[in-house]
């Protein structure tokens, strides 16, 4: 089958940093799908373990965590789904990834593709919105109020591709006020048209920024990048009792930061429950298919804001590079095999 994957970790800029390769089709364990992968699209995570994990000698290493395609065949134990059913997911980082004509998913974590959506508008949506869910429901647990806060969230990053599902969860799930930020005139009106209620600009000092809005100390506070960079700022404008949560790789942060305040701090990675098999894996099939739910009764939209095809090293190696110039919006999806 075709794939792409690499040999060796190398700058995005050398053609070997990602190659089309032809590798074995695999066969499906008990509780496995066999996916025909029609669109995947590409995250910070496909970057930052491109550049952090060596393949064995003589091994290629396939990356990818987003796909949407259509059941090929299903293992011994599956019971959710059939062949021919179109599905869609994020996969798990202990397993190869989805940059290959055939994948192997475990049937727990896959949710079935949006009957609105086609393949590539899909794809840019499982990894994104199962963090942005479990990082406002089940880390920061958003229902549950914080007394004397201003009942309103911050995202900082709101025009990424976690920032944006997030944003419109906050706005159609919650009665939060939403703020977002973004630097750019375009990223700002594409975090407006998601449903921010406010946009501010990162590049500003966050704390004088929030203030100037007049609502008070925002009870909850979203970091999807450059939280060393915020923390001080954030430290400063969330409310007392507040709660926090981050999703990003600092190399350090000092939470003392946060303490006067009595800030609780909640780290969020979507591969938790598969990475560890959790007795809740089966939650994020469930959220997959919620999000399903809320596409098709026009909630929540695709986030979607660059297409490339097809599904080649040529078109993931510029994948790779757009994420790293850290100037993209929203989500970048390949679609078709050549």
């Amino acid at each position: 089958m075709r794939a792409i994957g690499y040999h060796k970790s190398l700058p995005i800029t050398d053609e070997s940093a990602l190659l089309d390769l032809d590798l074995p089709r695999p066969d499906p364990g008990p509780h496995d799908l066999l996916v025909a992968v029609r669109a995947v699209s590409v995250n910070p995570v496909d970057t930052k373990v491109r550049m952090r994990a060596q393949p064995e000698a003589g091994q290629a290493k396939v990356l990818g965590w987003d796909a949407a395609g259509v059941v090929e065949a299903v293992g011994s134990a599956v019971t959710l789904f059939h062949p021919g059913d179109a599905v869609y997911y994020a996969g798990a980082l202990q397993r190869p990834g989805t940059n290959a004509e055939y994948h192997l998913v475990d049937e727990r974590i896959v949710g079935r593709k949006p009957a609105s959506l086609n393949d590539a508008e899909a794809a840019a949506l499982p990894l994104t919105a199962l963090t942005a869910w479990e990082a406002l429901f089940d880390r920061l647990d958003v229902a549950r109020k914080v007394t004397g806060a201003a009942p309103a969230i911050l995202i900082v990053g709101g025009a990424g591709g976690v920032g944006s599902i997030a944003t419109q969860l906050a706005r159609t799930q919650t009665d939060l006020t939403v703020i977002a930020t973004a630097s750019r005139p375009e990223t700002r009106e594409w975090c407006l048209s998601l449903g921010a209620h406010h946009v501010i600009d990162h590049s500003k000092p966050l704390a004088a920024e929030v203030a100037a809005l007049d609502i008070g100390n925002p009870a909850f506070v979203f970091s999807t990048t450059q939280t060393d960079r915020h923390l001080a700022e954030i430290a400063q404008l969330i409310a007392p009792q507040g709660r926090f949560a981050l999703i990003d790789d600092p190399q350090s942060l000092d939470v003392s930061l946060l303490k006067q305040k009595s800030v609780s701090l909640h780290w969020e990675l979507m591969f938790t429950r598969s990475m560890f098999e959790t007795e809740d894996m089966a939650r994020q099939g469930e959220i997959l298919n919620e999000t399903a739910r809320l596409v098709d009764a026009g909630v929540l939209r695709t986030t979607l804001a660059e297409r490339l095809s097809p599904i080649n090293a040529a078109n993931l190696r510029e994948a790779h590079r757009l994420i790293e110039s850290g100037r993209a919006k929203g989500k970048i999806v390949l679609e078709g095999w050549a």
